[in-house]
Order: structure tokens, then sequence, then C-alpha cells
């Protein structure tokens, strides 16, 4: 895109920063990367001029080589793949499902490959994930996600949103051999999220995230292209929707935790 989204950078920090903390005291022995969002003494003033609301601190760790991708609710890829061979990620589901329906097994672990910048993840089956992370490693990542999103979308329910799937990334500690949840979480940019009010089997959902600027994409002709200029009308829709899931998911007013940060 030629141009950003405003503010997008500070609001994927503090809803991260949110969910870092709700998580962690949900599940007790969570561990995650998260140190602090404050800047170092080390930065300079112009630096921390760019920086501030949109860096933390944390740990350096040995990450998973794999996207860990965790659907409660059959849609986007996994819809498309579904439709044609009742399969998702090569997993085979139980036929008669409805665009947008929760799967009848719970939520489902559906990895796929990290690929490198310009280049798209490729949807694998679990045991082609536990090819690349090892085995040792495999059963404990998904398990750690599916206590995760299960958690998570249990708080976002009592707040009005539907998590419909959402990624997450895993590093190691390799002095305690303990996973770690690092990178972004739960945000607009990483996951799907529907407001439950509008909720409707076997249709596209209304949504919080990024799936606007998509469609537009989608309807233009654009879709992975690059360099493409947004109208301004999609720019600022795209920006009400991740305050208003900021929002709803933190109980504050996203001008208030701006200034405050």
């Amino acid at each position: 895109m030629q141009q950003g989204i405003p503010q997008k950078g500070a609001l994927l920090t503090s809803l991260s920063a949110h969910w870092f903390s709700v998580l962690s005291s949900l599940i007790p022995d969570l561990r995650t990367h998260l140190i602090t969002l404050d800047l170092p003494s080390t930065i300079s003033q112009s630096q921390k001029t760019n920086l501030k609301n949109r860096s933390m601190q944390v740990r350096k760790l040995r990450l998973f080589d794999i996207e860990v991708i965790v659907r409660g609710y059959i849609t986007g890829s996994a819809w498309k793949e579904y439709k044609e061979t009742s399969t998702v990620h090569d997993i085979p589901i139980a036929p008669g499902l409805k665009e947008s329906q929760a799967f009848p097994q719970g939520a489902i672990y559906t990895p796929s490959t990290k690929a490198p910048a310009g280049q798209h993840d490729e949807n694998i089956h679990p045991s082609k994930a536990a090819e690349i992370v090892g085995v040792k490693y495999a059963d404990r990542i998904e398990a750690l996600a599916l206590n995760l999103y299960t958690t998570a979308r249990d708080y976002a329910a009592e707040r009005g949103i539907i998590i419909a799937d959402t990624k997450f990334e895993f590093g190691l500690d390799e002095v305690t051999d303990e996973i770690v949840l690092v990178d972004e979480v739960l945000t607009p940019d990483s996951s799907r999220f529907w407001p439950a009010a509008d909720y409707e089997i076997g249709r596209e959902q209304k949504s919080y995230d990024k799936q606007g600027l998509r469609d537009w994409l989608t309807k233009e002709g654009l879709k992975g292209k690059e360099n493409v200029s947004m109208p301004q009308a999609v720019v600022e829709e795209t920006a009400k929707k991740y305050q208003e899931a900021f929002e709803r998911l933190t109980g504050k007013k996203w001008t208030e935790a701006l200034g405050s940060s």
C-alpha cells in the first residue's frame, strides 16, 4: 500500500500488550517475550519520537519456523478448500458445513509455512508442521495454541466479538526448554474479529479487521499487487474498524489510550 493506516502501529502494539497481560493472568504458566513497553535509556530523543507507542522491549528467542493458526469458524482460505475437497489443511472435516459456521469438533490447529518476505505462506497439515519444528515440540505448540485461542475466544465473546481465527508465533527458551508466546498477538492484523450481534451462518461476516481492505482489493482486481493507492474512505474505514476492536476488547477509548501511553 502507498499509504498506511493512521496509528495502526501504536494500536497493534497497545492491543498486543493488553492481550499479553490478559492471557498471562488467565493462563498462569504462560510465558511471553514481552519485557516492557518503555524505551531503553540508550535510545536518542529523535529515535524516541519515532518509536514511542510503536515498539516494545522483548526477550530474544529462537523462533519456531511455522505460522501457528487456530480456526474456530470456517471462513477464508479454509472455506475455499473445504468447498473443493471437504478438508481444511488436508484435515477431513464433517460434510454439510456452511460458510462462517463453527467447526463441530471445536477449534482446530491449522499451521502454515513461514514464507520469506514477498512470498506466500503455504497451508500445511499438522504432521508437516511437526516435521518442521520437531516432534518434541509439535504437540506442545498445538496444545498451547488451542488453549490460547479458546481462552481469548471466551474473553472476546463477553465483549461482543467472535474471534473466527487467529495466528500465533512461538519461540523457544533454550535455557528452560519452554515454549514462549512472541510477536504481536490477537490483533486485527492477525485475527478475524466478527461483531457477535451481526453474526449469521451461511455468508461472509462484517468484521473489525482488515477484511474490508481485502474485499476492496479483490473487487478492484488489485489483490497481491504492489504499491497500491487506497481511497481515503478505505483508509478511514479500516482505521475505524481497528479502533472499534481495540475499544471493545480493552474497554478503553482509543484516543484516551493513545494519549496516556
